[in-house]
């Protein structure tokens, strides 16, 4: 018990400013070695960096120390050595890089800085991997194959692509990629690229949108297990028979997404997750058959979201990054067999009591078509009922979806006095193929009246002061932020664009030539549609903001290009208090601890000041 004059939890949880929340650390993106050790990216120094352990709780070794953000790492399956990636500045054009964690040695695969490299996995034996690049045109990707111990050009190209690339993995005999197309976000196809002949088979053809996400090769090589929703309007398990061409249903959507699935090769063991209202629900088993799985116990895990599975050598367990909206993210391994699981990184919570952090709660309101719209909607311990400012907090996408993982920034508002209401609008990803597609192109504006009705809804709650509500979001959600202070301006007390569209026109005029195809298929086409495009730009309508705005972006932008925010700002700010703020040596979002703290210092005092 504190004694009488001892702050108690929460006061001293209100006491701490915005820099001490974002200090709050993670741990994630875990890979196991063949020896049982762990890799993980853990930004303790600021940037998500290359980490290892030896068992749960040990004290973790660093093994990478540069200011830019490692993108992912990954084990050779024969060699104590790893690969992992890097971009510079957010600009997204990530090097491959392979790693001696015992000398510390560092090689650079790639030296490429101008082009984008994606990784594409180890061959079983660990001579090889592959990748997707737009070295040979910058608007589409081709897959290369290289020798581990090959360095800059020396790539052999494999395959020319026509489009958004990806290599799913190699088959078991190594002798066959699975290449993974986008045509857009909810169109895929999936390929069995030959790498002796170089016959590039069209495995999924079909008509219509059809996802095919997390694909892996089957144990024996004859089939691909994907996460689909070609004959459904939800994602599920299926195997697709390579000789035949028959899919087969593994595991039925129902009303939630079966959105992701692991095989380990040996064991045939897998696991594979479901996205319920935004939380995870993870089934682990085995292959009883092609097409049925023998379930396992549950896996007990904390939190709310979790995904990445990486199973270790011998198929018995696997580590999982978890996260929850009062969970900050760290990393688990589960028994397959009883799913037992144990905690083995210890990312920090900046000495802030955990159970000072609050979990929302998951609402669902109705809309101007009659639907209703899920949202989570968080309130302060003790919020003073009519007098409680809001944060409406729209995710980005257009197809992203709102999950309860853990945001350092959320948790500051709350501790000081805001309460944070997140909508999953139509076109959210999570809720099927109809729902996301409520929004495409010429509907572009209804998912705006999903937010608007949000407020509305807002203004019944009892806590809430109608006159202080605020939206903020980022990348698409910074268009949504702009379009609901144009659409309806008397609404907002303040708004926060973070690398967010103001100009759909000079938006995919700038945006990288690799993903203008992919954005032109959600928004509509420049040749076809400059028309629409340009009556939903927030920027034609700008003189209808009638509530301060903040604008903030990275300069080295590839897919928001940073002219978004230099032209809402200049033209906002003559009629509207109006701040901006560029980091340099950022891209699509703040990556950098010291460029993180200080924006979200100045949006606390953007919101503090006019709210």
């Amino acid at each position: 018990m504190p004694e009488p004059d001892d702050p108690t939890d929460d006061q001293r949880a209100r006491g701490y400013d915005v820099e001490r929340y974002l200090n709050i650390r993670s741990a994630h993106t875990a890979d196991f070695a063949p020896d049982g050790t762990l890799a993980f990216l853990m930004d303790t120094t600021g940037t998500p960096q290359v980490w290892s352990l030896s068992e749960p709780g040990a004290w973790p070794e660093q093994h990478t120390f540069y200011d830019e953000r490692v993108t992912f790492v990954d084990w050779s399956p024969e060699r104590r050595e790893l690969a992992f990636g890097m971009d510079e500045g957010g600009n997204e054009r990530a090097q491959l890089y392979r790693l001696n964690p015992d000398s510390g040695r560092i090689t650079e695969w790639t030296a490429m800085p101008e082009f984008k490299h994606r990784w594409g996995g180890w061959s079983h034996d660990g001579s090889r991997f592959a990748f997707a690049s737009n070295r040979r045109d910058e608007s589409v990707f081709d897959v290369y194959v290289q020798r581990r111990d090959a360095t800059g050009d020396d790539a052999e190209l494999v395959h020319e692509g026509d489009g958004w690339l990806s290599v799913a993995g190699w088959s078991p005999d190594d002798d066959r990629l699975l290449v993974h197309r986008a045509s857009s976000s909810f169109d895929h196809d999936l390929y069995a690229l030959d790498l002796k002949s170089g016959a590039f088979d069209h495995l999924t053809p079909h008509e219509g949108t059809a996802r095919f996400s997390s694909p892996q090769w089957g144990p024996d090589g004859e089939g691909v297990y994907v996460c689909t929703d070609h004959d459904a309007d939800t994602l599920q398990l299926e195997r697709l028979d390579l000789d035949s061409g028959e899919f087969w249903v593994v595991e039925g959507g129902g009303e939630w997404n079966v959105d992701g699935v692991a095989i380990d090769e040996e064991t045939e063991r897998l696991v594979y997750s479901r996205n319920v209202d935004g939380y995870t629900e993870f089934t682990a088993g085995e292959l009883a058959a092609a097409d049925r799985v023998e379930a396992f116990p549950d896996p007990d895990l904390p939190g709310g979201v979790a995904g990445g599975v990486s199973f270790d050598d011998d198929g018995d367990r696997y580590a999982v990054t978890v996260t929850g909206s009062t969970v900050n993210t760290n990393v688990y391994v589960v028994d397959a067999e009883t799913g037992d699981s144990e905690r083995w990184t210890y990312a920090a919570t900046a000495g802030i009591p955990a159970d000072t952090f609050v979990e929302p709660e998951l609402v669902h309101y109705p809309t101007f078509d009659g639907r209703d719209i899920p949202a989570f909607f968080s309130t302060p311990d003790d919020a003073p009922e009519g007098e409680t400012p809001v944060v409406v907090d729209i995710h980005g996408g257009p197809e992203g979806q709102r999950r309860p993982s853990f945001n350092g920034v959320k948790q500051f508002l709350l501790s000081h006095g805001y309460a944070v209401f997140e909508p999953n609008v139509r076109g959210s990803a999570g809720y099927g193929k109809a729902y996301s597609h409520l929004d495409d192109v010429e509907k572009r504006m209804d998912s705006v009246a999903d937010v608007e009705a949000g407020v509305e809804w807002l203004h019944d709650h009892p806590v809430v002061d109608p006159d202080r509500v605020v939206a903020m979001g980022g990348s698409y959600g910074g268009f949504m932020v702009l379009a609901a202070m144009t659409e309806y301006p008397d609404l907002w007390a303040a708004g926060v664009d973070i690398v967010g569209i103001a100009n759909f026109v000079t938006f995919l005029e700038n945006t990288g030539d690799w993903r203008r195809e992919l954005r032109e298929a959600e928004y509509g086409s420049l040749e076809e549609d400059r028309e629409f495009l340009e009556s939903v730009s927030p920027i034609n309508s700008v003189d209808r903001i009638a509530a301060p705005l903040f604008v903030l972006h990275g300069a080295n932008d590839p897919r928001v290009p940073v002219g978004e925010a230099e032209q809402v700002a200049e033209e906002a700010s003559e009629h509207v208090p109006t701040r901006k703020l560029i980091f340099d040596d950022e891209g699509h979002g703040f990556s950098k601890l010291e460029n993180r703290i200080e924006a979200y210092r100045a949006v606390v005092e953007f919101l503090d000041e006019h709210v």
